[in-house]
């Protein structure tokens, strides 16, 4: 019997702010917040769809699929180990974002059921891992800090 290392999902977010510095989140069904992003694609064999050539590709590609907003994403801001589901562990890999389309309002994808804008000071008492709210309050501290 040969060895089979297990492989860790890798989970690609995005810190936006629209132009009020409210966060975009969105509502999952695990009935919690959290950032709009996701897996990286790696692209069926014939090309058909072009695979992420890297994390900020991702970020890019998943925010404008889940929020309708572009944004070019900026500097890296934090990874970290979440648990979802009982012995299920994905690495959240998150970014500050720039969003480049900000006059449109974001929408909800069909991902999830709703979305949000919320201010710096709603984002504690929201139901989401700690990590988000530590990645969001980053971007809001270099905010303040410019």
């Amino acid at each position: 019997m040969s060895y089979k290392p297990s492989l860790w999902p890798v989970s690609v977010k995005g810190v936006a702010l629209d132009r009020q510095d409210r966060v975009v989140l969105l509502y999952n069904e695990r009935e919690e917040w959290e950032l709009p992003g996701g897996r990286l694609e790696i692209g069926p064999p014939n090309g058909s769809n072009p695979a992420d050539h890297s994390l900020e590709a991702t970020v890019e590609r998943e925010l404008k699929e889940e929020t309708g907003w572009d944004v070019k994403t900026g500097r890296l801001l934090d990874s970290w180990i979440y648990e979802p589901l009982p012995d299920r562990r994905v690495l959240i890999v998150t970014y500050d974002c720039t969003v480049l389309t900000p006059a449109t309002p974001p929408v909800v994808s069909h991902e999830h059921s709703r979305i949000g804008l919320f201010a710096e000071h709603e984002v504690p008492v929201l139901t989401m891992p700690d990590g988000y709210k530590n990645s969001i309050a980053a971007v809001y501290a270099a905010r303040t800090t410019r």
